[in-house]
Formats: structure tokens, C-alpha cells, sequence
């Protein structure tokens, strides 16, 4: 079932019929119909985006609902089908899907009609770079981050937010270059400015820069507009791991390693403090990122799990089941039940929640003026999803395969190494096929490779001499194809039985075993022999994945706390429960 909360602005769409046009308490969310729809409407929440132009409701299966702007009707269905992300902005909608597509509607998008999706990556000049990974909307403005880690934008440049000059730029319909080697894009729905991370985090910002929101210091808190991408000085020292932006603020979340401690995350904010959207107990602007510091924050720096920010409000959901808030308040968007501003971090009385005890599932996301908290379980099987987080990092390719129409695919060393396990020149007959196919039928083939999709019977044909000489491949192709539903295996949690396909399984084990042998190869030196260790982490983290428990018998050392927590960040599996870490530690500290 949907666990949803829902606080502030209701209308403009009213997002809930039956209520005020201000809810100024948390109250639990319900689609219309929800009774008759419940097949289609029970689906689990994978993401909620909220701006001026609609708000959209995706769903773990790949499909999505909207309700747009300035209309009181029902929500329509968005008639795209493998989403992967939404997000909308104060005058755009974008739709990422698994494939790599994305489509995106508005005033600025495609003004011959407003509330039609076009598809905007295709529009990219350079053929390679039309795999997408990432997108997000600013007020005005879409940011599309490709598979080879450059980052496009479209839409109005009145502010500079595309990085370039408007007296030569002030709009364009069609994807342009801003920079290269990007890892994330930070913007907000109702932003006119941009920050871009490189690989080496360092953050580059550009467009309006009114109120200080920018972070550029003191001396650029007169320049209303940046009008190239310029590189942000005197960062809290930390690992990045988000930036949301606001009308006139911004707030970042560092996250800081020390020796003899956890990791720490802190919150940090600048720009215009008029809505008290800083969260600092002064009137002031801050022209520099500024730690917020709060009594509610002391045990909790290293457990924030989400933070959000709409146009002037800020929401923080901490481990300890804790929601906070500070800033703009006039429709209730806090939660606090009224609609005063808050001048520092409050925390905020919810309803009881259905899955109190898997919190770390729950996540934020703030409107403009309205504000959801919901819940969004990990999936166990979903193999495909932690492999398109992988795909397009370059570090980790070496081999493309290109078809005939130039479009580029890149493969990722150790799924074919632990998926094909085949010797070079196979891989070169593959490659063979693969280019004298259409985009459409290469990804077939992929899908095949990597996933447990069925694929057409000649397709599969063309491919099986390459894996024929390995009889255990070929028997898991043979499984694949016939899509034998009877291989299952079974994990009993928390007294509910969940079924995983066998196949998945063993290639989720796969996947994470070679992540962590990469890792201990490349990124540790602590102790002189690690296969041992390696394999003693894997099957901690194996089985955490399919149960969610840790095994009482095995015991824990730091060395393996460490490499675990090593593997994971380093290939960003942002999916997987914080929660691991908490019970590694505590098993630890409970054996000495």
C-alpha cells in the first residue's frame, strides 16, 4: 500500500478534494477513486515531484500520474511507459525513463503546445551523448546529465541558469553543452541558477546569484547574475551529497569522515534569510555556505536521511523518525499547524507512520508551497536498476559497442566478466552483431545480457554460438529465455515470505562480488590478505540484501565494517539501507 503525507497549499491542483485550500498538518494523502482504482492506485510510491506546473506521482512499476496546474480534474495518466524519474519546475515537467530517454513539456519546452511531451534528448546534437542518466528542472529551465558525464540545458537563459549571456542567448528549444565531466546536477522548481559537481568535487555555479544564493562570498553579493558557470571557493570541507535550491536560498549537505569517528553530516545554507529559509537564529543574508547548527541536530548529523527545500521552506527527515522544519510558512507547507514562519529548525508532530521501523524508506519532497513525506521500499529484485546506475560511468566501461546508426553502448567491465565470462575474441564476434543491428534490437540484447528480460527468439538464436562453448551460461540464457517461473527462492521476513527468482539471485551476487574484489584491488590497503575478508564482507552484505538481518553467528571486525561501507559508496548503491552500518556497529561494540 501508498504511505503518504500531505501538508500545505491544496489547490491550483486540489490535491485533495475534500480539504481546505491551506492543510496546515501532516494528514495522510489518498488519490481519488483510490477504493475502485485499488490495482492501479495501491502501487507503491517510487517518487513524488511537486512545482508551479503540475505534480507527479511515479510509481515503482514504471508508470506515473499527474495533476497539473490551475486544474481541478481528476489526475491523468502520463502515457509514457519505464519511467525512472520525474521532475518538475515552475513552468516544465521532464521524464527520465529506464532506457535513457527523456521527455519534457512547458511553456519554454515546446510553446506550440504546452502539455505535450516531446522528447528532448533526441534533440542532441551529438548522437553519443543522447544516453541520458540524470535530468532536473530548474523554474525555467531542464538539465539533462548524459551517460558520458556532460551536461545539457534547455529552456530560458534569461538569468544566465544555462551558463551563457542572454543578451546572445535568452532561450533555446533545443539541448545545449554547458560542461563536461560532471558527476551531479543541483537545481530546484522554482531556481533560476544551477550548481554543477565534477568528479573531483568541485562545484561550479551559474545564473542568478540575487540574495547571495550562489555561495560565491561577499565580494560577487552584488552580481544578480552569473553568466558563466564559476567555481565556487571556500566549500565546508566534506564529501557533497546534495545541494536543494530555493527561490532565494540554497542548502547544501556535506558529509564528513574523521579517523576516530562515524561519518558526520552537516547542514549548510546561503542567500536571502527574509523568509527565514537558513535556518539561523539572525536576520542577516549569508553570502557563503554556513553551517546550521540545532539542539535537534546533535545525535543526528550522521543519520540525516533526506532533506528537501521548495520556494522558501525546508524539511529535514532524520534516523530517529524525526521530521524538522524551518522557513517560509503562509500556506502551511511546515506542518507546524498554522502558517507563521519559522525562524529556526523545528521538528515537526506526524501521524502515526505504517513502517515506523523501516524509516530510512521514508523520503521528503517540498513543492513549491506543499510538502509530501512517503515511503518507498527497497526493491530486493531489481537487478536492472542497480546496473543502470552503472552503465554510463565511464571509470568503469571498457568496452563500447556501436551500431550501425552511430549510436554508442557502453558495457561495464565486470558484468561482462561475470555475465558473459567469456575471452576477448568472443566478445569481439559479439560486438560483430551488435553493430549491424538497430538501436532498438542491440538493446534487446543487452536487456537480455544483463537482465531477465525475454527477448526475440531469432535475436537469441544470432547470439547463442558466442556462449554455446560455456555450458553454465548457456543454461542461464536457456532460463532466461524460457522464463522458467518455478526457480524461486524464498526468504522469510519479518514473518512474511518474499520470493526472489533464483536467477536474479545468483546474479545480484555476482554483480556485488565483483564490486567488492574491484574494491579491495583498487581502493584498500589496510591488511596484507584480503581474499578472506573479501568474501567474509560479500556474504554479510549478500544476505543483509535478501533478509535484512545479519547473521548472529558471524562475527564482525572493523576491517569489515570498513570495506563494506567502502564497496557501497564507491559504486553510490544509494538503495541500500543505512540501517546495515548501524546494526554492523552495534554487533560490534556488543562482541567487545
Amino acid at each position: 500500500m501508498n504511505e503518504i503525507i500531505f501538508f500545505g497549499e491544496n489547490e491550483n491542483p486540489k490535491l485533495i478534494k475534500n480539504e481546505t485550500d491551506k492543510i496546515t498538518k501532516p494528514i495522510q494523502f489518498k488519490f481519488e477513486n483510490e477504493n475502485e482504482n485499488e490495482n492501479e492506485n495501491k502501487k507503491q510510491i517510487k517518487q513524488i515531484s511537486s512545482g508551479d506546473f503540475a505534480t507527479i506521482f511515479l510509481f515503482e512499476n514504471g508508470k506515473a500520474i499527474e495533476y497539473l496546474f490551475d486544474s481541478n480534474e481528476n489526475p491523468s495518466k502520463i502515457q509514457i511507459e519505464n519511467i525512472q524519474k520525474v521532475s518538475v519546475g515552475s513552468a516544465n515537467a521532464a521524464i527520465l525513463t529506464k532506457e535513457g530517454n527523456v521527455f519534457a513539456k512547458g511553456y519554454d519546452i515546446n510553446p506550440n503546445n504546452t502539455n505535450e511531451f516531446i522528447n528532448i534528448s533526441s534533440l542532441i546534437k551529438d548522437t553519443n551523448d543522447r544516453i541520458i542518466e540524470d535530468i532536473v528542472s530548474g523554474r525555467d529551465s531542464i538539465y539533462l546529465l548524459t551517460s558520458n558525464q556532460n551536461v545539457y540545458g534547455i529552456g530560458l537563459n534569461d538569468d544566465s541558469q544555462l551558463g551563457f549571456d542572454p543578451e546572445t542567448l535568452k532561450k533555446t528549444e533545443k539541448p545545449i553543452l554547458m560542461m563536461k565531466n560532471v558527476s551531479k546536477i543541483f537545481s530546484g522548481n522554482a531556481s533560476n541558477y544551477v550548481f554543477l559537481l565534477n568528479s573531483n568535487q568541485e562545484l561550479f555555479g551559474c545564473g542568478n546569484n540575487d540574495q547571495g544564493k550562489l555561495g560565491l562570498g561577499e565580494s560577487r553579493k552584488e552580481e544578480e547574475q552569473i553568466q558563466k558557470l564559476t567555481k565556487i571557493q571556500n566549500i565546508p570541507k566534506g564529501k557533497i551529497i546534495d545541494i536543494q535550491c530555493g527561490w532565494f536560498h540554497s542548502i547544501m549537505l556535506i558529509e564528513n569522515e574523521n579517523e576516530d569517528e562515524n561519518p558526520k553530516r552537516k547542514l549548510y545554507s546561503c542567500g536571502f534569510n527574509g523568509y527565514n529559509g537558513l535556518g539561523k537564529d539572525e536576520d542577516e543574508n549569508t553570502y557563503e555556505f554556513t553551517e546550521i547548527k540545532s539542539s535537534l541536530f546533535e545525535n543526528d548529523y550522521d543519520n540525516i536521511l533526506d532533506f528537501s527545500v521548495g520556494n522558501g521552506h525546508n524539511l529535514i527527515l532524520t534516523s530517529n523518525s524525526k521530521l524538522i522544519g524551518f522557513g517560509y510558512n503562509y500556506c502551511g507547507q511546515l506542518g507546524t499547524g498554522d502558517a507563521n514562519d519559522q525562524l529556526i529548525p523545528i521538528q515537526i508532530e506526524l501521524p502515526k507512520l505504517k513502517f515506523n521501523e523501516n524509516i530510512s524508506n521514508y523520503h521528503i519532497s517540498c513543492g513549491s508551497y506543499n510538502s509530501f513525506l512517503y515511503y518507498s521500499p527497497s526493491s530486493f529484485s531489481n537487478l536492472e536498476e542497480d546496473l543502470i546506475k552503472l552503465f554510463g560511468r565511464k571509470e568503469f566501461c571498457n568496452i563500447s559497442f556501436k551500431t550501425k546508426n552511430g549510436e554508442i553502448i557502453k558495457a561495464h567491465k565486470l558484468i561482462l566478466k561475470y555475465r558473459l565470462n567469456q575471452i576477448q575474441n568472443e566478445i569481439e564476434k559479439l560486438q560483430e552483431i551488435i553493430s549491424n543491428k538497430s538501436i532498438k534490437e542491440s538493446n534487446q540484447i543487452f536487456e537480455m545480457i544483463y537482465s531477465n528480460r525475454i527477448i526475440n527468439p531469432k535475436l537469441y538464436s544470432e547470439i547463442k554460438e558466442i556462449i554455446n562453448s560455456n555450458e553454465k551460461i548457456e543454461e542461464t540464457m536457456k532460463r532466461i529465455y524460457l522464463n522458467e517461473n518455478e526457480k524461486d527462492f524464498i526468504i522469510e521476513r519479518k514473518k512474511k515470505q518474499y520470493k526472489f527468482p533464483k536467477l536474479i539471485l545468483i546474479m545480484r551476487s555476482e554483480l556485488y562480488r565483483g564490486m567488492f574484489l574491484s574494491v579491495t584491488e583498487d581502493k584498500s590497503n589496510k591488511v596484507t590478505d584480503y581474499s578472506e575478508l573479501s568474501n567474509k564482507s560479500f556474504q554479510i552484505f549478500e544476505y543483509w540484501i535478501y533478509s535484512n538481518q545479519i547473521k548472529e553467528e558471524i562475527q564482525i571486525t572493523q576491517e569489515i565494517i570498513d570495506e563494506i561501507e567502502t564497496g557501497i559508496d564507491y559504486f553510490q548503491l544509494n538503495q541500500t539501507n543505512p540501517n546495515l552500518f548501524d546494526l554492523l556497529i552495534n554487533k560490534f561494540n556488543n562482541q567487545n
